[in-house]
């Protein structure tokens, strides 16, 4: 039995990472979190960096992990945050960051390691995961709502996978 509130997506190399980032950047506003999950190596930061260029940011977008948190400015004014969570060893540090209240102010974030901050950002977000698979490039992606407005656009989210979700019900 599948999960129907589970997307998996398997793509075979960066630019099918690229194409699944694209895909749901067309389905974020403001406000709204992405929490990104996945060994070290699985691609959170090249995600991120694909969600940024479908956003319209212009430049660079590098790993927040040692500033914690960097901002974007992508098409249309729209700011998107990209925090790195792997350092922080305790929630008031997540806390700290202030991600909650610069969403309510209009930004879209994206945070790598989010399940461990989960509980000191917001309630609902768009979760991710990453699982490297044997060839480079390779990975599952999935894709999961969480909590009641993820899951009301939950069909929305599944319409602009659905070209690329060739491997649907087969996990990694």
């Amino acid at each position: 039995m599948t999960d129907p509130l589970l997307a998996e997506i398997h793509v075979e190399d960066l630019e099918g990472t690229w194409a699944v980032a694209g895909a749901l950047a067309g389905v974020l506003r403001a406000g709204d979190l992405v929490a990104l999950t996945g060994e070290m190596g699985a691609g959170k930061t090249a995600f991120t960096q694909a969600l940024a260029a479908a956003l319209g940011v212009v430049g660079p977008v590098t790993s927040p992990t040692f500033a914690l948190v960097r901002s974007y400015t992508g098409a249309g004014g729209v700011e998107l945050l990209h925090a790195d969570i792997y350092r922080l060893e305790q929630l008031a540090e997540v806390v700290d960051l202030g991600l909650p209240e610069q969403l309510e102010e209009g930004a879209l974030a994206v945070v790598e390691w989010g399940e461990r901050g989960a509980p000191a950002l917001l309630p609902e977000y768009l979760a991710v995961t990453l699982t490297p698979g044997a060839d480079d490039g390779e990975r599952w992606i999935e894709v999961r709502p969480v909590g009641d407005p993820w899951i009301g656009r939950w069909p929305t989210v599944l319409a602009a996978l659905a070209p690329l979700d060739e491997a649907a019900g087969d996990g990694p």
